[in-house]
């Protein structure tokens, strides 16, 4: 499309976080962006935060030229694309057949585009015959996708945000809303103001998401699942169960059994501060649950996404308009990473590792040598065994876990001494890249085609508006190349972003 002064712009999506809001982007002729909310997109109708609204001075020659790698590096030089992924796909194959596939490791980030992420889980768990493949969103969303899976069989978000829309109460949990998905906080707001809407904020400490709450529940960190366990119990207590909807359920005898067996007391609030947060929820039809890292990222963290599901499964408050628990994500595509497999424990299109004939049908539609037949080593486990020497070749993929991961001193170590890494990266500064055997280039968001998908599961185009930087390239085009050389050309045989959209979307009919 055009702007108004005749340039050409393009829609896209911000590459920020979990909402996934539109953007129209238009190059400004010197190498920067000019960005706009997409009025349009259903996640933002054109209002941006201010990490959107300055997505344009992440890009540009004066950016570029500080930072970006120009080409790929060998051993601290530069070398062609040529001999960088001829190496790698050399010392994969090498690990593959001298220790087996076990000492190959991927480890990939919320930061790529879904058919990154397909084209990565597809050569590491079909032909290399690992499932040693995680992502950085295993440290944000793995207690998410275990509760989903526990209560719905599949990793489903049962929630949309035009809920929060028409929602009567919204119950915020871990989730500063306010700082961390602005635009969603927005609609909270504008529900307020338009319905009336009433907010409560769960959270030992007072955030910004507070300052407009009718209810502040300061209770004692680590404690939610004590408080929807009693919430549970007065559902029942009170006969505010939803039968009817119960007769579609399994286990909510036992689940009520250990919801009378915890002790409120435990919240650290008065007994007439959990009555009052019982008679809103109860005494409200249209309640959304929103919840973030605060119930994520916990020693209990998959108790606590569970006992906030069976609250709104006991009642009949999912799958409604205006109601429903709703998991907001913090990385721009970690939904997508989970709808396509790029988890240690997880098959594409939400199949399961660990079911024979789930684990078949994939194989056959890819054609795939092998399969694993057990789970991966997860993101913590997977430095261990890097840095004990389990595996010997490691390929990082857009996160930088020298510095992120827990014990961080400890992985930096672990991929020093690997015997063999790969990084692609924008940047070889980052702390990782600087342990790297072969660094490569990679395009940054605005430029390289493909998808993601935001935390209700939207998915949306990310388009390339700026040409590639020197000689960086998209992260599938490097991860097919190295899969046609590993020996499997017709598998990795994609010419483009939406060929693999297309076989991933095949894939989702078996």
């Amino acid at each position: 499309m055009m702007d108004g002064g005749g340039l050409l712009s393009k829609r896209s999506t911000c590459p920020y976080c979990g909402v996934g809001c539109g953007v129209v982007l238009t190059p400004d002729g010197g190498g920067g962006l000019l960005v706009q909310g997409d009025a349009q997109h259903p996640a933002n109708f054109g209002k941006l935060c201010s990490k959107g609204s300055a997505l344009g001075e992440t890009v540009g020659d004066a950016v570029n030229s500080g930072y970006r790698l120009r080409a790929p590096m060998m051993h601290g030089q530069e070398v062609s694309w040529d001999a960088a992924l001829q190496e790698v796909a050399d010392r994969f194959t090498a690990t593959m057949t001298t220790h087996g596939p076990d000492a190959c490791a991927f480890y990939v980030s919320g930061q790529l585009l879904t058919e990154d992420y397909y084209v990565a889980n597809k050569l590491i768990k079909g032909f290399i015959g690992t499932a040693n493949i995680d992502t950085n969103s295993r440290l944000c969303m793995a207690s998410t996708v275990a509760g989903h899976k526990r209560a719905f069989g599949s990793d489903t978000v049962p929630g949309t945000y035009e809920d929060l829309d028409i929602a009567d109460l919204i119950v915020l949990v871990g989730s500063n809303l306010a700082w961390c998905h602005p635009i969603l906080m927005q609609r909270v707001l504008a529900a307020r103001k338009a319905r009336g809407t009433r907010s409560i904020v769960v959270d030992p400490r007072r955030t910004a998401s507070c300052d407009q709450a009718d209810m502040h529940l300061k209770i004692n960190a680590g404690s939610d699942v004590a408080l929807f366990n009693y919430l549970l119990r007065e559902v029942a207590d009170r006969g505010a169960l939803d039968r009817a909807y119960l007769e579609n359920t399994e286990g909510f005898d036992a689940a009520l059994t250990a919801a009378r067996a915890d002790r409120p007391g435990i919240t650290g609030l008065a007994p007439d501060e959990l009555s009052a947060f019982a008679d809103a929820w109860i005494g409200t039809q249209r309640v959304v649950t929103v919840f973030s890292q605060g119930v994520n990222q916990s020693t209990s963290g998959a108790d606590k996404v569970n006992a906030i599901l069976n609250c709104h499964l006991a009642t009949g408050r999912i799958g409604r308009d205006g109601c429903g628990p709703l998991s907001v994500t913090g990385q721009p595509n970690a939904m997508g990473g989970r709808e396509v497999g790029g988890l240690a424990n997880m098959l594409a299109c939400h199949l399961d590792l660990e079911n024979q004939r789930h684990r078949d049908a994939v194989q056959g539609f890819w054609s795939a040598p092998k399969m694993p037949t057990t789970p991966g080593l997860k993101a913590v486990d997977m430095f261990r065994a890097v840095g004990d020497g389990r595996i010997k070749a490691l390929w990082i993929i857009h996160t930088n876990p020298a510095v992120s991961m827990p014990d961080a001193d400890a992985v930096r170590d672990a991929i020093a001494g690997c015997d063999f890494v790969v990084v692609s990266d924008v940047t070889g500064a980052t702390d990782t890249a600087r342990l790297a055997d072969v660094l490569l280039p990679a395009a940054a968001w605005a430029e390289k085609d493909g998808t993601v998908t935001n935390s209700y599961r939207t998915i949306s185009r990310q388009r390339k508006v700026l040409p590639a930087y020197a000689g960086a390239r998209p992260d599938w085009a490097a991860i097919a190349d190295v899969g046609r050389r590993m020996g499997w050309p017709d598998a990795f045989d994609y010419a483009s972003p939406a060929q693999i959209f297309r076989e991933h979307a095949a894939l989702s009919g078996i």
